[in-house]
């Protein structure tokens, strides 16, 4: 996997808006009709990883490292595989925080507001194209103990996956503190289970 470590905070980036970045160039070396990418080429943040299709399984991680459609790390081809055996005829990776870090103790000091609006942008269109009830897998794992600003945007994305009535799933075995495994090193046959949400925050401080 490449290694990418920020130059700078987002704070100092003039970040695109989603509706911008959504929209696929003429020059983005990837197959649009087959991908779901936003922004279409590699920027220090990224807000949507996915094959367009039917019936995805929407995964949260915690940041994107990077991947595009030309280069899936090792996390998100086992999210590919686990999303096929169980059912779903393709996958969408998204994060609670959408800043590009190798290392996750590399994002940002403080959450940038903007870029954090402009991530739950991208879940609200992500969530309508899936016609019915988006399942949403909850796979951030322990990193989200690695910023405090990490749940209060966790929270956010819950209250817009509310709005489309998601069901939140989880693979592996969940860690002391109650969080759900990374998809990293799961079985492709893990079975799925619901994720009580409202459990899960209820614990949290």
């Amino acid at each position: 996997m490449a290694v990418f470590t920020p130059s700078c905070a987002t704070q100092e980036l003039d970040v695109l808006p989603f509706a911008e970045a959504v929209i696929p160039t003429a020059d983005c070396g990837y197959d649009t009709a087959a991908w779901l990418y936003a922004p279409t080429t590699f920027l220090p943040y990224r807000y949507v990883l996915g094959r367009r299709c039917q019936n995805p399984l929407i995964c949260i991680g915690i940041n994107p490292s990077t991947a595009d459609p030309s280069r899936l790390d090792p996390t998100l081809q086992s999210v590919e595989r686990i999303a096929k055996n169980n059912g779903f005829d393709g996958f969408v990776m998204m994060n609670v925080y959408p800043q590009r870090a190798t290392v996750p103790t590399d994002l940002d000091k403080d959450c940038n507001q903007r870029l954090h609006e402009e991530n739950l942008a991208a879940f609200r269109h992500v969530f309508s194209l899936c016609g019915g009830t988006p399942t949403v897998w909850a796979g951030w794992g322990t990193l989200i103990e690695k910023r405090p600003y990490l749940f209060d945007c966790l929270r956010d994305l819950i209250a817009v996956g509310e709005e489309y009535g998601a069901r939140w799933v989880s693979f592996g075995t969940r860690s002391k503190a109650g969080h759900p495994h990374h998809p990293l090193y799961l079985r492709s046959d893990s079975p799925m289970e619901e994720f009580s949400m409202e459990d899960y925050l209820n614990v949290r401080p």
